[in-house]
């Protein structure tokens, strides 16, 4: 997530007053508008948090009750449905709340720990999908690599790591964040909020933008990427190498495997297009700190940036669920409705081990066939 500047309050947008909000009405009648739409937005969020967390709460309820879903990838999508969970549950909240109050409600405690926990479920969804990259990479381009003993031991400690890592980066969230007072000229309004830094300079906030947007966006994305370039890439060209020799379950594998090489590229763009604006408006405020943006277009552009971060936790799958014997059917229907993004990836990810299964079995088959020639 990009750690949007969350924290201070919405007090600053509601002064927003042109064309397009009407000045000409009277202050009670702007302060009513200002509030149904604070309730329309925050009713958004109450459905992105339900949502959320019936499609990850049942994903998690799934992998602990059925004995065949507790495998070695399956450790690694319930840590990511665990930090879904939790960025839903803090995160979701905290920034609806600055929609319906102009002050910060949560104290100076919750000012410190909120940040903490938001900025750790950040860091465990997305250095969850660059671990699960590579271990997609391994399993497609190089599966000779992947190791046979205490896989699951080492998956485990892979994923706590990923928590501890994440704490770790949130810790300067915790020492920095504090209640500050803000004074909006525009509306000559005062009002004490929460904020990720110290507000003596125009610096800390173009540190923690830039940051934020290289650890949480650039860099996790920029490895996943060249991941999935080379698994694309792996894909298309075994179905190339495949032999076809007329047969129909080989061509029906290989429109299979070349759905999955766009498919992973459309993942990757879903998760980029998800997170770029609300990255690009922080960017955008701290880099123009000393002037508050009050127009309309600023606060319909935060608030959409918002929303869609937050339902890259709670988007429609691309791809089904692979059915298997041991998944309940109420629980698969309930799944399929409501999959999280981290879902997603699982369906993916059953579907490309199963494929790659097939392609070395014909591989495999095709060069016995050579050298018996």
């Amino acid at each position: 997530m990009s750690l949007e500047e969350m924290f201070i309050s919405i007090a600053e947008e509601k002064s927003a007053c042109n064309e397009s909000w009407d000045c000409r009405s009277s202050p009670d009648a702007r302060e009513a508008s200002l509030w149904h739409a604070g309730v329309a937005i925050a009713a958004a969020y109450a459905l992105i948090i339900a949502v959320g967390l019936i499609g990850n709460v049942t994903l998690i309820r799934t992998f602990c009750a059925v004995k065949s879903m507790r495998n070695v990838p399956n450790l690694f999508l319930c840590s990511l449905a665990f930090g879904d969970v939790l960025l839903l549950v803090t995160c979701a909240p905290v920034d609806a709340s600055r929609y319906l109050a102009d002050e910060w409600l949560f104290g100076r405690t919750g000012c410190k720990l909120i940040p903490f926990i938001q900025l750790t479920s950040v860091g465990v969804s997305v250095f969850t999908l660059t671990a699960l990259a590579a271990d997609r990479y391994k399993a497609i381009v190089k599966p000779m690599d992947i190791p046979t003993s205490h896989a699951t031991a080492k998956i485990c400690l892979k994923a706590a790591a990923i928590w501890l890592l994440s704490m770790v980066l949130a810790i300067p969230e915790a020492i920095f964040s504090d209640l500050h007072t803000f004074h909006v000229t525009q509306t000559n309004e005062t009002f004490k909020t929460c904020a990720p830094y110290p507000h003596t300079g125009d610096l800390h906030p173009k540190i923690h933008s830039m940051a934020s947007f290289l650890i949480f966006y650039v860099i996790p994305l920029f490895i996943i990427s060249v991941y999935y370039f080379f698994i694309a890439r792996s894909l298309i060209r075994s179905t190339i190498n495949l032999p076809v020799e007329g047969k129909i379950p080989i061509r029906r594998q290989m429109e299979s495997r070349k759905r999955l090489a766009k498919m992973v590229l459309v993942f990757v763009g879903l998760f980029a297009i998800c997170w770029l604006p609300s990255h690009v408006i922080y960017l955008y405020r701290s880099y123009h700190y000393s002037e508050v943006d009050t127009s309309m277009m600023h606060f319909v552009t935060s608030v959409a940036a918002r929303i869609l971060a937050f339902t890259n936790s709670v988007r429609q799958p691309v791809r089904s669920l692979p059915a298997e014997q041991e998944f309940p059917e109420a629980v698969q229907q309930t799944y399929l409705l409501l999959l999280p993004s981290s879902a997603t990836a699982h369906a993916q990810y059953g579907a490309w081990e199963h494929t790659h299964e097939l392609t070395q079995k014909h591989a495999e088959s095709h060069r016995r066939q050579l050298q018996s020639h």
